[in-house]
């Protein structure tokens, strides 16, 4: 075999590998996740983390992604962010958000995509007007199980100073009760230094796509919004230095990208509070 033969099938087996790998992190997947941030012998709470949807395709009427969230039976649904998209047709999310809402306490915070769309008002009124509790600096109690759990959210900080976005997170802070298991629903998860600053028992996000290609064992993305190359909080389960847990969804984006993901399934995350 000649040298220009060799290289030639060498490029088509390492191509015929990617688009396997890609073909492959198409499908998505559930990630379980075991918490114990509950004092004493009460029953568990499970919380279903929805991100980055931007309104991608999940089979006819959303069903692939819906049956998904119904075989977990969760307490309750936190939508994180970008749900709907900035370039593609609102009609999946809106399908999704409108059955999960008909059966599951919602709860939702804003992203990046939907401000850039320019329309972050008529989504909010939309999610509102079919039940979905729209946090934007402030908290919701609910009570699952004989707990209290104070669930809140602040806007994605696109288009916010610092001092704006710190005065949502404040005044969502201040509405809480100590005895509470108290959660935080904010898109980014870069922000670890402000959210260390808070109390917050979890802390749930999305925004970084896990970098869109995913280092296997070094959990590290190539590259993520608002990280850089080799970013570090995009998937899974990070311990704050002040004891907060947060737990970041690597999303589901899929059609909406220019890029082809890489040992990054699409998920949804299962947040078993012990």
């Amino acid at each position: 075999m000649t040298k220009n033969k060799h290289r030639r099938l060498i490029i088509c087996i390492v191509l015929i590998i990617l688009i396997a790998l890609s073909i492959w992190s198409w499908f998505p997947v559930v990630e379980r996740v075991s918490l114990d941030l509950i004092d004493g012998d009460s029953k568990n709470i499970r919380v279903v983390l929805i991100t980055d949807l931007h309104s991608c395709y999940y089979g006819k009427d959303q069903n692939r992604l819906i049956n998904m969230v119904d075989d977990e039976k969760p307490d309750i649904v936190i939508l994180g962010g970008d749900i709907f998209d900035d370039r593609l047709k609102d009609v999946n999310a809106k399908i999704t958000t409108k059955r999960l809402a008909e059966k599951y306490p919602c709860y939702y915070v804003s992203g990046n995509h939907e401000y850039w769309s320019g329309r972050i008002d008529e989504m909010k009124n939309y999610l509102e007007e079919i039940g979905v509790n729209v946090l934007d600096g402030d908290c919701k109690t609910e009570c699952i199980n004989g707990i209290s759990i104070d669930i809140c959210g602040i806007d994605d900080p696109t288009y916010m100073i610092d001092r704006d976005w710190m005065e949502q997170l404040d005044s969502a802070y201040s509405q809480t009760d100590d005895t509470h298991l108290r959660i935080l629903a904010s898109h980014r998860p870069e922000r670890v230094d402000v959210y260390e600053k808070y109390d917050f028992d979890l802390i749930l996000s999305g925004h970084a796509h896990a970098g869109q290609f995913r280092i296997p064992f070094l959990n590290r993305g190539i590259f993520a919004p608002d990280q850089g190359f080799m970013a570090k909080y995009i998937n899974g389960v990070y311990k704050l230095a002040n004891n907060s847990t947060m737990v970041v969804s690597r999303g589901l984006a899929r059609e909406s990208t220019p890029l082809p993901r890489f040992f990054n399934h699409p998920e949804i995350v299962v947040i078993e509070i012990e």
